[in-house]
């Protein structure tokens, strides 16, 4: 469909230019693990996902919203992330498209009036000094696999709220600096853990 709304036709802008980056090459088709060799990346990645099918998607209107086509777009990057060794390259590439794309995407969101969260049109409301105290307590009780799951979702979503120290190895949650749309995520994460239930 070419009679895009504004906010579609900059998703697809935008989808595109990371599409045509340098950069991009892996994340343009499809995984082609048995050619490589990779026999266990459909046991690991559950969801494959790549810019040409979210390309595809957008220009064929099959989202509901533009945070539904940004979810899969992070999808590429954490299925990256989550196959590659933390430091190799195909890891940091990720990670670092991963910032890129959220930087470029508040912008659009912001410039197109969208709202902050999936639902159309509403915007995420701050979290209460309460919701951040449960959520802070709840990181008392989860894996720390789990753990390192919302640390890794912070880094790609919202870096300000994460202060590293390098010389210990530790990173710390500032919970006031996570943005709304972020905090609601790590939240419902959370939650799936069972830990603020």
């Amino acid at each position: 469909m070419s009679n895009l709304s504004p906010e579609w036709q900059a998703m697809a802008k935008l989808v595109s230019q990371f599409y045509a980056k340098a950069d991009a090459e892996p994340f343009r088709e499809p995984v082609d693990w048995q050619s490589l060799g990779l026999f266990d990346y459909p046991q690991v990645i559950k969801k494959p996902m790549d810019l040409g099918l979210v390309k595809k998607k957008v220009n064929e209107s099959k989202y509901k919203s533009i945070h539904d086509a940004a979810d899969d777009v992070r999808l590429i990057w954490k299925n990256c992330m989550t196959y590659n060794a933390d430091g190799s390259d195909f890891y940091n590439l990720a990670q670092t498209m991963a910032k890129k794309f959220e930087e470029k995407f508040e912008k659009l969101c912001a410039q197109n009036d969208v709202g902050g969260y999936s639902l159309e049109g509403s915007n995420v409301d701050e979290p209460t000094i309460e919701d951040k105290r449960a959520f802070a307590k709840c990181l008392y009780k989860i894996t720390k696999e789990e753990l390192g799951k919302v640390i890794t979702d912070l880094e790609n979503k919202c870096p300000k709220a994460l202060i590293k120290n390098s010389a210990e190895d530790e990173v710390e949650i500032n919970v006031d600096n996570i943005s709304p749309m972020a905090f609601r995520e790590v939240v419902d994460y959370v939650n799936s853990c069972g830990a603020m239930g």
